[in-house]
């Protein structure tokens, strides 16, 4: 049995584990032209708290994935693996003037830790004039360590990396019998997908050691810090297909986060970071059957589209699309 993934992002390489962990004798090739720093993943905050709008095929199955996604995490967190992963507890605040349902979260309310309201001493914990807020306890995965980690244990699990870059399914060799598509907005033109378009995010990364709890406030503005940097950001600028830095979000950003943590002001900025995330309205974790015009047949199950919530869900997509697998190998797809 050999299966090929394409990307090696954090949803190719979760998907690409999962596939070791579920088909221990099979054959698996990570197919990707861009690795690690390259990676849009490399830039994420990678804190878990998924956005509310996020959606699977079903609400039934969307719960599933952030609930297999948070025990996988969390597992890892409480493993002797953790700083090598780069995965760890994280507490935080989601602070709003705006209105109360900005503070709350269906996904997640009942699946973490601690998820409460704020007293009225903590709203005064940021500058502000806050008037609804939530504290909560999560996981925290730092992908410029998660990443290598991940390659890492692929390999020694038997696992091959190919470079290469695909425009057509049917440019990948024959032999394998399932392909997973993990390529984020690469699947744009992959597939066609009009309904994949790119939010455009930037961030900061600053040097203050002192910052141990995350925050977020309004307009998209969050304190998130990690291992060695805390992220600032940051913007959501749909159907952006801009990867260059900007001084005026830059400008913007700064000044949010300055406004709602002062102490950041003397923080130095160690870089700055653009990706696109793949957003798709409904993400796309599905079988398709895929035949050419000289009639070669390919088993394709997709995994792509989940905007700026890819490390959150991750490894509840890879668990979810690697059933799909099992049922195509066994005939019980719904193709």
């Amino acid at each position: 049995m050999h299966f090929g993934v394409l990307g090696s992002g954090i949803i190719g390489l979760t998907t690409a584990l999962e596939l070791q962990k579920e088909f221990p004798t099979a054959r698996v090739s990570v197919i990707a032209d861009r690795f690690n720093e390259d990676t849009v993943s490399y830039v994420a905050a990678g804190i878990f708290r998924p956005g509310t709008s996020f959606m699977g095929p079903t609400q039934e199955i969307t719960q599933q994935w952030m609930t297999d996604a948070f025990n996988y995490w969390d597992d890892l967190r409480r493993s002797k693996e953790a700083p090598l992963a780069g995965v760890c507890q994280l507490s935080g605040y989601i602070y709003s003037r705006t209105s109360p349902s900005i503070v709350r979260n269906h996904f997640i309310e009942k699946l973490l830790p601690v998820y409460r309201r704020a007293t009225e001493e903590e709203l005064k914990l940021c500058q502000g004039g806050w008037k609804y807020g939530s504290f909560f306890t999560t996981c925290l995965t730092e992908s410029r360590l998660f990443l290598p980690y991940a390659t890492k244990k692929f390999l020694e699990n038997g696992g091959e990396v190919v470079r290469q870059h695909v425009s057509h399914f049917f440019e990948v060799p024959k032999g394998y019998d399932v392909l997973l598509n993990c390529t984020g907005m690469g699947a744009k033109e992959l597939c066609s997908d009009q309904h994949l378009v790119p939010i455009r995010g930037q961030v900061l990364k600053v040097r203050a050691p002192w910052v141990k709890t995350a925050f977020y406030g309004d307009y998209d503005t969050y304190v998130l810090p990690g291992f060695e940097t805390v992220t600032l950001g940051g913007c959501r600028q749909f159907d952006s297909y801009n990867t260059e830095w900007c001084k005026y979000d830059s400008m913007a950003i700064r000044e949010r986060c300055y406004d709602l943590l002062p102490s950041l002001r003397k923080a130095e900025i160690v870089r700055e970071c653009v990706g696109l995330r793949p957003h798709r309205s409904v993400v796309r974790v599905e079988p398709e059957l895929l035949t050419n015009s000289e009639g070669r047949r390919l088993k394709v199950v997709h995994n792509y589209g989940h905007g700026g919530y890819g490390v959150t869900t991750a490894p509840g997509t890879a668990k979810y699309a690697v059933g799909l697998v099992r049922d195509l190998l066994a005939g019980n797809s719904k193709l």
